[in-house]
């Protein structure tokens, strides 16, 4: 799995993984800390979050624009130090209890938003154009898929982690050193500052690794690299199939992102806060990173391989199993859990699947089976359609959300769901993840025009954007309408995208012949 691939991805993924742990860590409480600290309703809180979303993952396009012309490099050293100075400003409380008023804290907080979406839309979409260029080399050509399969799980690494640490630097915030609440959302902001710093020395000290993608084509072609040269026509048809792609992922991100908005409001009203037995485990992040270890070394044992490290892996499993083993007898007989924590699910699941991924389609590409990458988007709408019929279903019953929590300030004991109800929908919406995600970033990396690598992955984040900010529906949707009816919103919109996948596939896969 890791064999055979060029030491740049690896660096590569390292400072993608360090940044994108701060963005996530921020990300976890943001939803909440909008609504307490600045007493904003659901949807004006949605609206917040997904306009930043929208503004993080638009951007790219613009600075996709500005590294086709100055570098890819350049644009991403720029782009980590302008995040860095968002988060310094989101760190500092400025409102909400006695530090100052509410109009400054709004105020510092959209002037961070600007930096740190400005800045992620230097560095996000140019980093991963130069891991595409390092397939560029026909010596790697035919590892692209998988390559960026394990780059969207050195990612879901830094996501991990995520939901915890934010949860535990706020616990401990306020338990060590008496700061309300409503001020530990910042300490929480402060781990992205560490993060970045992290990422960037990541970066530089590996340079040598991949300084030889960090240039636009016109620069490579003048330093006597080889550019592949397009017509117009094949240009034309590039584009257009790649936009193609892109009226479909808007609605699956759509879909997806509802992680952080209306899937989080959920745990925090409707999933049993109180969880007992055995189920305590899933809840302790070191579990399911042995998990995820152990799944690393089954295929580690059963893969190729030499005998040494077959034994090597062996040992390592061994050790895992009976890790969790003494964790298992060990366990607390109760916990409480908080509505952020249910975000570390969905990047376990990408880090522990993502060789099942690999294994299941490197045994198809080798009987001449394996889909292609758009026939893989069209699959994951599918499967993402499936996650919201599992909450549609488990949803029947339940009350309103505006029903559901007034019912609890006044003190009553409504009707609430097991927290494998979400632990679940993360799983199944994970699979579509893995088929959508990785796959259509390796496509636009293959397919962009070379001129236009930067703009055409922008274009991907684009879509993305309007996916985000369409996540807003959500918030809107939720209150007076029964629960079974939201996610069923979401179900109409990933058949309907997935449809019209099908429906273009003979012009989608032209294209990358």
């Amino acid at each position: 799995m890791f064999k055979n691939q060029p030491k740049g991805l690896f660096a590569l993924a390292l400072a993608n993984t360090g940044e994108r742990f701060g963005y996530y860590t921020m990300l976890a409480v943001f939803a909440l800390f909008l609504r307490a600290n600045f007493g904003l309703s659901a949807g004006a809180a949605g609206a917040i979050y997904s306009t930043f979303l929208a503004f993080v993952y638009f951007l790219p396009l613009i600075g996709g624009i500005i590294a086709d012309k100055i570098g890819y490099g350049k644009c991403v050293t720029i782009g980590i130090i302008i995040m860095f100075l968002g988060y310094v400003l989101l760190a500092i409380p400025m409102g909400g209890n006695e530090y100052g008023s509410t109009a400054v804290a709004m105020t510092g907080m959209i002037g961070a938003l600007v930096l740190i979406s400005f800045g992620t839309g230097l560095f996000k979409g140019n980093l991963q154009v130069m891991v595409g260029n390092l397939y560029d080399d026909p010596k790697y050509a035919d590892r692209r898929d998988a390559a960026f399969s394990l780059f969207y799980m050195a990612i879901n690494i830094g996501a991990m982690f995520a939901p915890t640490a934010a949860v535990k630097i706020m616990a401990w915030a306020q338990e060590s050193l008496g700061v309300s609440v409503n001020d530990s959302y910042h300490f929480a902001f402060a781990v992205a500052c560490a993060s970045l710093v992290l990422s960037i020395a990541i970066y530089y000290a590996c340079r040598p690794w991949f300084k030889h993608v960090e240039n636009t084509a016109k620069q490579a072609a003048a330093s006597g690299q080889k550019v592949e040269e397009l017509s117009p026509e094949q240009t034309k048809k590039r584009i257009v199939a790649l936009c193609l792609v892109y009226a479909v992922v808007i609605f699956f991100w759509m879909a997806f992102h509802q992680n952080g908005l209306t899937l989080t409001y959920f745990a925090d009203k409707f999933v049993n806060p109180i969880i007992t037995g055995t189920q305590t485990m899933a809840f302790n992040i070191w579990n399911l990173v042995l998990v995820a270890i152990g799944v690393y070394g089954l295929f580690g044992i059963f893969g190729e391989g030499s005998a040494k490290s077959k034994s090597v892996w062996g040992v390592v499993t061994a050790a895992v199993i009976g890790i969790l083993a003494i964790q298992y007898a060990h366990h607390p007989a109760e916990m409480h859990i908080s509505a952020p924590i249910f975000q570390q699910f969905n990047p376990f699941y990408v880090v522990a699947l993502t060789p099942v991924s690999m294994a299941i389609f490197g045994a198809l590409a080798k009987r001449g089976k394996e889909p292609s990458a758009p026939r893989k988007i069209a699959y994951g709408m599918l499967v993402a359609a499936v996650a919201y019929a599992v909450m549609a279903f488990c949803s029947v019953g339940l009350l309103t959300p505006n029903a559901q929590e007034a019912a609890l300030e006044a003190g009553e004991s409504p009707l609430m769901v097991n927290a494998n109800v979400l632990i679940g929908t993360y799983l199944v919406l994970t699979f579509g993840e893995l088929l959508l995600s990785p796959m259509g970033i390796s496509f636009v990396s293959k397919v962009a025009p070379p001129k236009y690598k930067g703009m055409m992955m922008g274009g991907w984040f684009v879509a993305t954007a309007l996916g985000n900010f369409l996540v807003s529906v959500g918030g809107f949707l939720w209150g007076n309408l029964p629960l079974w009816l939201v996610w069923s919103v979401f179900i109409g919109v990933c058949l309907i995208a997935a449809i019209f996948m099908f429906a273009m596939m003979g012009k989608l896969e032209d294209a990358t012949k």
